[in-house]
């Protein structure tokens, strides 16, 4: 399915670097990899709902609600430098 030249294409494309002996090891595991793709796709799926995750997901994270922010004090106190408008930090060196 996916030759040399395919594959030294897509590397092309995403910045990578391949040694000439790897170029035909990376063209057998993507052509594998689209022949399962090929047999998914074979699959009747008529009536399953789509999923983000084949198993339930434990450890959920809590609702995202707004509360009352961290007071001005309590967020400066474990600063090293800080002023009372806030955190002081290095100037960069030119």
């Amino acid at each position: 399915m996916i030759d040399a030249k395919q594959v030294l294409h897509v590397a092309r494309l995403a910045r990578l670097e391949l040694a000439a002996d790897d170029v035909q090891p990376m063209a057998d595991e993507l052509s594998s990899i689209l022949g399962h793709i090929e047999q998914m796709s074979s699959l009747d799926l008529e009536g399953v709902a789509p999923t983000a995750h084949v198993v339930p997901v434990e450890g959920k994270l809590r609702a995202d609600v707004p509360e009352a922010p961290l007071p001005r004090e309590v967020a400066l106190s474990q600063a090293p430098r800080h002023t009372a408008d806030g955190f002081l930090v290095p100037s960069p060196q030119a």
